[in-house]
């Protein structure tokens, strides 16, 4: 017996890439629902060797549906989010509305699997910030071996995290930089961001932080320990999938290097290709559709006491997103629901 599954804002970057992971994973399903905005009903949508049509959003009664992955922006979770919940349906979303929330577990899977007990005071589970979990899936091994006390962190992040209109602002300011005539100005981000970066994602707060960069600060802390110091500069980059972090990490004990690429090749979730030649590291072209979270250039930091640098690369949409709601769906179904 498996589960029925509604995905809502199937028709988005994100919400397709929940339908392919949940194919690809066999994820044990009875029944599928696509769910969108008026406007896109109809729409086709790819869940494995089957297509399905969008259904209504607002129309949608999600009594006797198991398990709702949200990936629809904070302020339709708003409204759906808590329907879905009292009608007894699982909500896993992925926007930001629930993430700080004291009564809403924010998991990672391979990172704090144990809080998924916390999910029924509201039945939902937040899904963490794209830039956030890929982090903490490379610095909790690290942190149960070696007490991190500050994590520095540098992200270099792709265009798909504005959403489909991030991608084509990107594609077609590419083209009218060789085509005469077909300029773009910037309308998704504050400058063109063909051949350039873009030091700003999110709004700016009063203290001139970022958003996004009190995501990851907030997010680090309420998933791996309030204790650690993080501070972060988030930068959109001309590239149209996946994210990557140069990440700085202070630790209270020494932690060698050898025995940290050792850590990480042991740990859940992640695979490290780390090579010091040529080409012995990978880019977020090479990270595309895959599962993994990779980590490369690992080193000491000679100029802090117990420190050591490395690169982090994930596809932003899978692991950042999809992949991740999903994964907490099976820990969902594994040790609560107990079906498929």
């Amino acid at each position: 017996m498996g589960y029925r599954i509604a995905v809502a804002g199937a028709t988005g970057n994100v919400g397709c890439e929940m339908l392919n992971v949940l194919a690809e994973r066999q994820f044990p399903v009875d029944e599928v629902a696509a769910l969108a905005s008026r406007k896109s009903l109809g729409t086709e949508c790819q869940f494995g060797d089957r297509t399905l049509a969008a259904q209504d959003l607002e129309q949608f009664d999600f009594s006797g549906w198991d398990i709702a992955l949200f990936a629809i922006g904070s302020e339709a979770t708003r409204k759906y989010a808590p329907r879905a919940a009292r009608a007894g349906c699982t909500v896993i979303d992925n926007s930001s509305l629930y993430r700080y929330d004291p009564e809403v577990p924010l998991i990672v899977p391979e990172v704090n699997p144990d809080v998924i007990t916390e999910f029924s005071r509201k039945n939902i589970i937040a899904n963490p910030n794209c830039s956030t979990a890929q982090l903490v899936v490379a610095l909790k091994p690290l942190h149960d071996r070696a007490q991190i006390r500050r994590v520095v962190v540098s992200t270099y992040q792709s265009v798909s995290g504005a959403g489909k209109q991030g991608m084509d602002e990107l594609w077609s300011q590419t083209r009218g930089k060789y085509v005469p005539g077909q300029e773009v100005e910037p309308s998704v981000f504050s400058k063109d961001i063909a051949f350039n970066v873009i030091p700003h994602i999110d709004s700016f707060m009063e203290d001139g932080v970022t958003r996004e960069e009190w995501k990851m600060v907030a997010e680090t802390k309420k998933i791996v320990d309030p204790s650690i110091r993080v501070t972060a500069t988030c930068v959109r980059v001309p590239v149209f999938v996946g994210h990557s972090e140069a990440v700085n990490i202070e630790f209270e004990e020494f932690l060698d290097e050898e025995e940290a690429r050792d850590i990480l090749r042991e740990s859940p979730g992640l695979l490290v290709i780390d090579q010091r030649e040529d080409g012995g590291y990978i880019t977020p072209a090479e990270c595309v559709g895959e599962y993994a979270t990779f980590v490369s250039r690992i080193r000491q930091d000679p100029t802090i006491e117990n420190g050591l640098n490395l690169w982090c690369v994930s596809d932003n949409l899978r692991k950042g997103a999809a992949l991740n709601a999903v994964q907490i769906a099976e820990l969902l179904g594994r040790r609560v629901l107990g079906k498929g």
